[in-house]
């Protein structure tokens, strides 16, 4: 499987928020990022279900939707409603992670595990093989714009041993500082999906930068 290229709506122009999704469909991006940001969790709010189905309106590709909130689990249901994917939770913010992967799938939805900068992958092991995709950030959560922590590359490598060990087929996805120089060894040390914010929407000409993290 080649790599998948996903933009990260929070980088968008809001007020032309329709054109900006419609611009990830015409791209070559394979899906769509979609943060929720609580406030509580994380030190900064994004938007909610209203935005949400504005974007499953218009969206044409698979939606990513990576919850930084407390009890995710409570709003599981309404995210399949809104046409969600792949849902992703935070291990940090889930006491039963086995019970929440199960409640996700049950719901029709591809079941995705966050771990934050200082959490250790080491803590997978036992649920790797039940879930689809796990999100490595390589920014610590709630905002945009951040500096690539360099201890990724290490962290993807280990877990892409442990997905081979433990034979899950789960999805290594990065979020958090992906751009020219960081992407191509992100890929190089076992990442298979790439979300990639500020570097597509701020740059001049967005579809091509898609394009050029595409054809890496």
């Amino acid at each position: 499987m080649s790599h998948i290229i996903a933009p990260s709506i929070l980088a968008a122009d809001f007020g032309n928020l329709q054109s900006e999704v419609e611009m990830v469909n015409e791209s070559q991006a394979q899906w769509f990022h979609i943060d929720i940001m609580d406030g509580v969790f994380v030190p900064n709010i994004s938007f909610g279900f209203p935005v949400l189905k504005q974007i499953q309106k218009h969206a044409t590709k698979p939606l990513d939707v990576h919850l930084m909130i407390v009890n995710p689990d409570q709003f599981i249901q309404k995210f399949a409603d809104h046409g969600t994917e792949i849902l992703t939770v935070h291990i940090e913010a889930c006491d039963h992670l086995h019970r929440t992967v199960q409640v996700i799938h049950a719901a029709g939805m591809k079941a995705g595990v966050a771990l934050n900068p200082h959490t250790n992958i080491n803590l997978l092991e036992d649920i790797i093989q039940d879930i689809d995709l796990v999100c490595l950030m390589s920014v610590n959560p709630g905002f945009g714009g951040q500096k690539f922590i360099e201890n990724t590359y290490n962290k993807v490598k280990r877990l892409k041993k442990l997905i081979i060990d433990k034979n899950s087929k789960a999805l290594i996805e990065i979020d958090g500082g992906v751009n020219a120089e960081t992407a191509p060894k992100l890929l190089e040390a076992g990442a298979d999906v790439l979300v990639a914010g500020s570097y597509v929407f701020k740059s001049e000409n967005p579809k091509s930068t898609v394009e050029g993290l595409v054809s890496l």
